[in-house]
C-alpha cells in the first residue's frame, strides 16, 4: 500500500469508526472557530491534501514534476484565516492549505486549478507560467518564492520595513499601511544563516523603534527531510529574543491554531514590530515522493503522527459540534477528492513551454528607448556644474545627488554610508541633504542589506544599496542569484524588484588591501542569468551609466551590479603626475550609456586592446608605449561586463583582426573567457589573445603586483601577437 493510499484509508477509518471522549474538541463561544470559518478552513485542507495525492498521480502519468507536499501541515489554513488577503505572503514550500485558504478569502480564484497546473509545468499557470512549480498570485498577494533555504526571509525584512518607510517618502507603496507581512519556514531552515541574519535584522530594526510588522511563522515538523530537529529547539533559540514576542499554537488543532494565530497577527498589525509564530506540525508523505521514510523514521512515530493529523482533527471537530455528520464528512472528503482529480486530469494536458525564448523571455526585459527617455527626465538642476573637471568619486557622489533629487522614491542605505558618508567618502553629505529617511546606515549583514532592498523594490522603493566591498558580497550572492534575479521569472514580470547594487571592489590599491579589499573574482555575478554588471573606468562614463542603471531599474525592474574601481576613485593623473588625464568634465544630467554599448579609444589598425575596469588606464598607458614603438591600436573598454557589448566588440575586433583581452579578473572564471568565446561565436577568425590575472586571492602589500595584470604584461603579450605576423582575416 502507498502512503498515500495508507494516509487515506487512516483519515476514513478514523472518521467512520468510534471516537474517544477526548477526541471531540467542541467550538469556543468566544472569538475562534464559528461555523461559517470552520467549513472553510476544512475545505481548504481538503483541497490542499487531495492536491498532494493528485500531483503523485500526475508523477504516475508522466506529467507530474514536483511531489513536495503540505499534507500535515494543512493547519497553516487557519493562519490564512487570521490575515487578510491584502497582506503580503512568502510562503514556505508546504503552504498548500494556506493558499487554498487564502484564495477563498479573495474570492475569484481556483487555487487547486493553480498547484496543479504548476505541479505540470503548464504554461497556463498564472505566476510562474510552467517555470516552477510555486506558491504565488498577484492578486492574492502571495509572492513567490522558493524558499529553500529561507533565502525569502531577508526579502520578507524588506517588505515589512518598506510599509512604514514608502509612507513616510510620500511614495505610493504596494500593500496597505497597516499591513502584515507573512513569511512562513520550517524548523530545519530556521538554522540557516539566512533565517538567523533575517530574523537578527528585524530584531535589530524593532530595537530602534523603527516600524517592522512581520510575523515570522516557523512550521515545525520535528524534521529536516530525514534529521530531527532536537526537541524544544526552536522555542528555546526563538522563545525569548529581544523586539520579538513569540507565540506556539498546536498546528494541528485548529481551533488552537487560529486562536493563537489572530492573536500574533493582531499584535504585529498593532504594534508595527515582529512576531514569532511557532506552530507544531507534522509530516506526511515523506519529504517529497522519492523520500522513503522507513529508512530513518520507526511505525511508531509514523503511527503517532497519524493520531495528530490536523484532517482529522478538524473533521472530529466538526462532528462534535454537530455541523457535518461522520458520514458527511466522508461525503465532503469525496467529493473534494473528484473535484481535484477532475482538475487533475486536465492538467495533464496543458501545453508545458515550447521554446527557449518564451522560458526566458520575463527573465530581463529591455526597453532601452523608455530606459533613455527616464535617464533624460530630471526634476533637480544638477549638484555640480555641468563640465567641471571631476573625479570618479565625485562623479559618483554628484550622480547620487542628481537621482536622489530626481527620484523622490529612491534610497541609498549601506554600511557606514549615513553620518561618514562612506568609507571612500562617495556618499558624504548626502544624509544631510536628503534626511535619515532617505539616505541611512544598516547593520553589517550583506545578505540582510540586499533582502532589504529586495523587499523595499518590491514595495514601489528605487533601492540603491551599497556593497562595502566586492569580496563582502560572496558572502550574500544567492540574494542576487536565487531571489533577485528570478523574481521575475517565476511571476512572469508580476512581481520585480528593481535594484542598483553599488559594489566597490577590483584590485589595485596601494598601502591596503589583501584579498578582502582587492577582490577581483566576477564568476559568482557573471552567470546569473538577467543580471546587468555595469563596470565605469572614467567619471563621466560613471555619471552616465549610473544613471542609466537607475532607469533601467524604475522602467523595467532591471537588477543592476555597478562595480566600482576602488583604485580609480581618486585617481587624477594617466600618464605623469600632475596631468590630470583621468579627471573628466561631469556630463549633464540627460547624459547616459545604453546598457551593452562599448567605448573606443584610438583608431589604430595593428592591434585592438580590449578590457574595463583598472585595465583601462594600464591599456591605454601600454597603447601609448606601443605606439611610440610603432605599433598603432585601439583600445575597446567594455563598460558593460553583462550583457556583453557584443556588436562594438566585433566592429573593433575586425578593424585590426587581432585582439588582446586585458583582464584583471583571474584567468579562470574571469572576464575574459566570455569575451574570447563571444568572438568565436560571432565567427571571428582573426588572432585573439589574453592576459589575466593569476588564478590566486591577492596578496597584501607589493606582493600584490604579482598576480595583478601589468602594464608590462600588456606590452609583452602585443609584442608576440604583432611578431607573429601579418594576420588578415577580419
Amino acid at each position: 500500500m502507498s502512503a498515500v493510499e495508507d494516509l487515506d484509508r487512516h483519515f476514513r477509518e478514523a472518521v467512520a469508526g468510534p471516537r474517544s471522549a477526548d477526541a471531540a474538541i467542541p467550538l469556543r463561544d468566544s472569538g475562534g472557530l464559528d461555523t461559517d470559518t470552520a467549513l472553510d478552513l476544512f475545505d481548504a485542507q481538503l483541497e490542499s491534501r487531495h492536491t498532494d495525492a493528485a500531483a503523485r498521480w500526475m508523477q504516475q502519468q508522466g506529467r507530474g514534476y514536483y511531489t513536495i507536499g503540505s499534507s500535515g501541515h494543512e493547519g497553516n489554513a487557519a493562519l490564512a484565516l487570521a490575515l487578510r488577503p491584502t497582506d503580503p505572503a512568502l510562503l514556505h514550500y508546504r503552504s498548500g492549505a494556506f493558499y487554498c485558504a487564502r484564495a477563498r478569502q479573495a474570492g475569484g480564484v481556483d487555487a487547486v486549478r493553480d498547484m496543479l497546473l504548476g505541479v505540470a509545468a503548464g504554461a497556463e499557470e498564472p505566476i510562474a507560467g510552467g517555470r516552477h512549480k510555486v506558491y504565488g498570485r498577484h492578486e492574492l498577494a502571495v509572492i513567490p518564492q522558493t524558499s529553500t533555504i529561507a533565502s525569502h526571509l531577508p526579502r520578507a525584512v524588506g517588505v515589512a520595513w518598506s510599509i512604514a518607510r514608502a509612507r513616510r517618502l510620500g511614495t505610493e507603496c504596494a500593500w496597505p499601511a497597516d499591513a502584515v507581512v507573512c513569511c512562513s519556514f520550517g524548523d530545519a531552515s530556521v538554522n540557516h544563516s539566512t533565517a538567523a541574519g533575517a530574523i537578527n535584522s528585524a530584531c535589530h530594526a524593532a530595537y530602534q523603534g523603527l516600524p517592522m510588522p512581520i510575523l515570522f511563522v516557523c512550521e515545525d515538523n520535528g524534521l529536516g527531510i530525514s534529521v530531527p530537529t532536537p526537541h524544544d529547539w526552536v522555542r528555546q533559540a526563538y522563545g525569548s529574543r529581544p523586539s520579538l514576542t513569540y507565540f506556539a499554537a498546536d498546528g494541528c488543532d485548529p481551533q488552537a491554531a487560529l486562536d493563537t494565530a489572530r492573536e500574533a497577527v493582531t499584535h504585529v498589525r498593532k504594534n508595527r514590530q515582529p512576531a514569532f509564530l511557532h506552530l507544531s506540525m507534522v509530516r506526511f508523505l515523506g519529504h517529497a515522493g522519492s523520500d522513503a521514510e522507513a529508512a530513518y523514521r520507526t511505525p511508531s512515530e509514523v503511527a503517532a503522527d497519524l493520531e495528530r493529523d490536523p484532517l482529522l482533527a478538524t473533521a472530529r471537530l466538526l462532528t462534535a459540534a454537530g455541523i457535518l455528520s461522520p458520514q458527511q464528512v466522508l461525503d465532503r472528503y469525496d467529493e473534494v477528492s473528484g473535484r481535484v482529480f477532475a482538475v487533475a486530469k486536465e492538467a495533464l494536458e496543458s501545453e508545458p513551454l515550447t521554446t527557449a525564448a518564451q522560458i526566458a523571455a520575463p527573465i530581463a526585459p529591455r526597453r532601452p528607448d523608455l530606459v533613455a527617455a527616464t535617464a533624460r527626465r530630471t526634476t533637480e538642476p544638477p549638484t555640480a556644474p555641468v563640465g567641471e573637471p571631476v573625479t570618479f568619486a565625485q562623479a559618483i557622489t554628484h550622480t547620487l545627488a542628481d537621482l536622489l533629487g530626481s527620484h523622490p522614491e529612491m534610497v541609498v542605505f549601506g554600511e557606514d554610508v549615513g553620518r561618514k558618508g562612506g568609507v571612500y567618502g562617495l556618499t558624504r553629505g548626502l544624509q544631510r541633504r536628503f534626511g535619515t529617511a532617505r539616505v541611512f546606515d544598516t547593520l553589517l549583514d550583506e545578505q540582510s542589506i540586499l533582502g532589504l532592498a529586495l523587499g523595499a523594490g518590491l514595495s514601489g522603493l528605487l533601492p540603491v544599496p551599497e556593497i562595502q566591498y566586492l569580496a563582502y558580497l560572496h558572502n550574500a550572492a544567492d540574494q542576487l542569484r536565487g531571489e533577485a534575479a528570478t523574481l521575475q521569472f517565476f511571476s512572469q514580470g508580476q512581481y520585480r524588484n528593481p535594484l542598483v547594487v553599488r559594489i566597490a571592489g577590483y584590485g589595485y590599491q596601494r598601502g591596503f588591501g589583501g584579498h578582502f579589499h582587492n577582490d577581483n573574482a566576477l564568476g559568482a555575478l557573471r552567470d546569473i542569468p538577467g543580471l546587468v554588471i555595469a563596470s565605469p573606468s572614467r567619471p563621466d562614463d560613471a555619471a552616465a551609466m549610473l544613471r542609466t542603471c537607475v532607469a533601467a531599474a524604475k522602467v523595467d525592474g532591471t537588477v543592476s551590479a555597478f562595480l566600482e574601481p576602488i583604485a580609480l576613485y581618486h585617481t587624477r593623473d594617466l600618464h605623469e603626475e600632475g596631468d590630470n588625464a583621468w579627471l573628466a568634465a561631469y556630463p549633464p544630467p540627460a547624459d547616459h550609456v545604453p546598457i551593452g554599448r562599448a567605448r573606443t579609444y584610438g583608431t589604430g589598425t595593428d592591434l585592438t586592446l580590449v578590457t574595463f575596469g583598472n585595465g583601462l588606464p594600464i591599456s591605454l598607458r601600454a597603447a601609448r608605449r606601443l605606439d611610440q614603438q610603432g605599433i598603432a591600436g585601439r583600445v575597446v573598454d567594455l563598460r558593460w561586463l553583462a550583457p556583453l557589448p557584443v556588436e562594438d566588440l566585433l566592429r573593433e575586433a575586425r578593424s585590426t583582426g587581432r585582439v588582446l583581452v586585458v583582464d584583471e579578473t583571474r584567468r579562470t572564471g574571469g572576464v575574459s573567457e566570455g569575451v574570447v568565446t563571444a568572438l568565436v561565436d560571432a565567427g571571428f577568425t582573426g588572432a585573439v589573445g589574453r592576459v589575466a590575472s593569476v588564478d590566486s586571492f591577492v596578496p597584501l602589500g607589493k606582493a600584490a603586483q604579482l598576480v595583478l595584470v601589468s602594464e608590462a604584461d600588456v606590452e609583452r603579450a602585443a609584442t608576440e601577437m604583432l611578431s607573429a605576423g601579418p594576420n588578415t582575416q577580419r
